[in-house]
């Protein structure tokens, strides 16, 4: 359901007081999804999250500040950083969600020796399209500008999201470096991986899910109208129409799901006819939120790491 967050912050005495409120969707939540697949997927289960020796954390570092508020992201560090990096969006419909929801994912990953960074960013309640891709395109360049201090190259700094955040991580993979969310060369990414988000807006099956409910979809509250009213702006937010030959190595993950990764086709072709590197894998049988239980989330991070480790290291002198 939707409420409403009446945020603090310091007044020029140094006294907190009231900002506005905005409205914030707690409708998504994990044991809500748990509850809703428990019964539906057997041997679905909590996923049991270790700790290895050395990792740490860097809780709601402010990366910008949007809309008279700090934006926050959280560092997951390995125990040897040297690896490289990865900025993780998180779902939730594009009105919904919270980073905390790939904490056991990042864990798993700093355990293989990636420096995860995990932003939170402006969701449709409280601001339309295109206000969360500046976010997260911040994100990704507060990342590479703080990359020397975490021990990692910002030239490997990957993008990646589920659901509508793999939407978004894809979107700004392919269409960052042309400077639409801000200055290119900042918005590069060493890679993307898309956790079941949805590629083309446009396709048929995706327009039959995504503007179903018309003004009232979850697509057309963030991209500020249905398709019928707002076409152009879901043709320009689907990351499939902006594949070209500087686009990065893509890794696609299916719940096997067709509806949420619809456009992948157009994307794998567009790939191969550029000869970038791709994967796709696909679940036989999982749910739509595989990343955040067991026995999927182990198999999530193995297919990243599997995926990143194949990619070559940047030439040196090279600027992406």
């Amino acid at each position: 359901m939707a409420g409403w967050l009446l945020a603090a912050c310091l007044s020029p005495a140094g006294m907190a007081g009231p900002t506005a409120a905005r409205e914030v969707d707690d409708s998504y939540t994990i044991g809500q999804r748990f509850a809703q697949y428990q019964d539906k997927y057997p041997g679905i289960a909590w996923p049991a999250v270790t700790w290895q020796e050395g990792q740490s954390v860097l809780f709601d570092r402010p990366y910008k500040t949007a809309d008279g508020r700090d934006l926050h992201i959280d560092v997951f560090r390995p125990a040897k950083p040297g690896k490289q990096g990865i900025v993780m969006v998180h779902g939730g419909a594009w009105r919904a969600g919270d980073k905390s929801h790939f904490y056991a994912l990042a864990g798993l990953l700093a355990q293989r020796g990636y420096t995860v960074f995990l932003p939170e960013f402006r969701l449709s309640p409280e601001a339309a399209y295109p206000a969360g891709m500046i976010d997260i395109g911040d994100a990704l360049a507060w990342a590479r500008n703080h990359a020397a201090s975490f021990g990692i190259d910002p030239r490997r700094i990957a993008i990646g999201g589920a659901s509508s955040g793999g939407q978004m991580a894809a979107l700004l993979a392919y269409a960052g470096p042309s400077g639409r969310f801000g200055p290119g060369d900042e918005r590069t990414a060493a890679a993307l991986i898309d956790l079941d988000g949805v590629l083309d807006f446009t396709t048929p099956q995706a327009l039959s899910f995504e503007n179903a409910a018309g003004e009232a979809s979850p697509a057309a509250r963030w991209l500020g109208g249905s398709y019928g009213n707002a076409a152009v702006r879901w043709r320009d937010a689907s990351a499939a129409a902006h594949v070209g030959p500087a686009s990065p190595p893509t890794l696609i993950v299916s719940s096997g799901i067709p509806r949420f990764t619809e456009g992948k086709n157009a994307v794998i072709a567009a790939l191969e006819r550029h000869a970038i590197a791709h994967r796709f894998h696909a679940f036989a049988n999982a749910p739509h939120d595989f990343w955040l239980f067991e026995p999927w989330l182990p198999q999530v991070a193995n297919e990243i790491d599997g995926f990143l480790s194949t990619l070559p290291a940047p030439r040196e002198g090279a600027s992406r």
